[in-house]
């Protein structure tokens, strides 16, 4: 039982500390939203994940891992994330974007709903689940039957709540300290990076299209 889930937590803070698009937009709404905002995002993320626990032991994980999956979901995913890249990029040069001291009307289902999209629309996030995760599924049912899987889910996830929340909680409590400028020009940034990820996305996509 120990093993299962310190093995699960491991492993989930291995792949939540990894610099990636779900990071980067957290750390963009902890800034406009204040700390709140990575735990709702993190929930829809977690939301997904369980899901795909479910379909993965309805044999859905053969799907993920085809050729055709991993071409569509890098195409698709690389898109949406370019194109937010750029809608921040646009935002913060027309002085659009501002930090909200008052964090209680943030959207909390668009925060919900960007977390499973976002997640959604990395093939690398599909795959991991689709091979390394259910490794790690079926071991853990091998030990424990159903319940070892969900031992294995919440150490997973709380590893995810616990890094997402410090690094929201850190930024959406320092932000007050952030002049406006230095804020547009970390948005900029940060914007960067999400084209930087959907680049790299489309590109292994076309890459293993045309190989």
């Amino acid at each position: 039982m120990a093993f299962i889930f310190t093995s699960a937590l491991v492993l989930g803070f291995s792949g939540a500390m990894m610099p990636g698009s779900l990071l980067t937009y957290t750390i963009r709404q902890a800034l406009a939203n204040g700390p709140r905002a990575g735990f709702v995002i993190i929930f829809g993320h977690a939301v997904l994940e369980l899901a795909l626990l479910f379909l993965i032991f309805l044999g859905f994980d053969i799907v993920l891992q085809s050729r055709e999956a991993q071409i569509g979901i890098g195409i698709v995913g690389g898109i949406l994330l370019v194109y937010m890249g750029i809608d921040m990029i646009r935002n913060s040069l027309a002085n659009k974007v501002k930090i909200e001291m008052d964090s209680g009307g943030s959207d909390s289902k668009g925060l919900f709903v960007s977390g499973i999209v976002i997640s959604a629309a990395n093939p690398y996030f599909l795959l991991w689940w689709a091979i390394i995760g259910l490794g790690f599924v079926m071991r853990s049912h091998q030990m424990l039957g159903y319940f070892g899987v969900a031992l294995f889910f919440f150490g997973h996830i709380l590893a995810d709540f616990i890094w997402y929340g410090l690094v929201s909680t850190v930024v959406g409590k320092t932000r007050k300290f952030i002049k406006e400028g230095p804020y547009r020009f970390l948005i900029v940034v940060l914007g960067a990076m999400l084209v930087f990820f959907g680049g790299r996305f489309l590109w292994d996509a076309v890459t293993t299209l045309i190989s």
